[in-house]
């Protein structure tokens, strides 16, 4: 099996959750029913540093959020799988969609309905604030919670096995 730091260099498709991952997990509804999420800025920079180290991205979640869908076409993310219960479903449609290999991909979660996508790419990624049945399965666990950093942290990983990107 390769090391690690390898397997982050294969990587070329990160696939993220949303609730606990992009977001710290909070919901919030006002009294309109309208909801609102909290995103981190500095994942939205490490995305787009990813772009410029090769990455490519995909969101599978299980909310259908018109807020989600807003804040992927922000970061430029095509491949937005919403309201998806049973993740491994759309990790197979994204198989097909992407033509990337299962092992070339990438996946950041934080919850048990997580485990199956994480068990078959090539690296699996928990955010400190997983489950603790998600951090013993996976390959990296970040330092920083989801919504904070967590997904800055990650692919900055990737793009140092890669050999780095220049900062602006």
């Amino acid at each position: 099996m390769k090391e690690i730091q390898e397997r982050l260099a294969d990587i070329e498709l990160v696939i993220f959750d949303v609730d606990g991952v992009l977001t710290d997990g909070s919901l919030i509804v006002d009294s309109e029913g309208r909801e609102a999420l909290r995103f981190d800025v500095q994942d939205g920079y490490g995305i787009f540093r990813g772009y410029r180290a090769g990455l490519s991205y995909a969101i599978i979640t299980g909310r259908n959020s018109e807020v989600v869908m807003h804040r992927a076409r922000e970061l430029r993310i095509e491949l937005v799988y919403l309201g998806q219960k049973i993740k491994i479903t759309a990790f197979e449609d994204l198989i097909r969609e992407s033509g990337i290999d299962p092992k070339s991909m990438a996946y950041v979660g934080d919850d048990l309905n997580d485990i199956q996508v994480m068990e078959q790419v090539g690296v699996s990624c928990a955010v400190a604030n997983a489950r603790p049945e998600v951090k013993e399965i996976v390959d990296v666990v970040t330092v920083a919670k989801g919504g904070y950093g967590a997904v800055r942290e990650f692919l900055e990983m990737i793009i140092a096995a890669k050999g780095g990107v220049p900062t602006p």
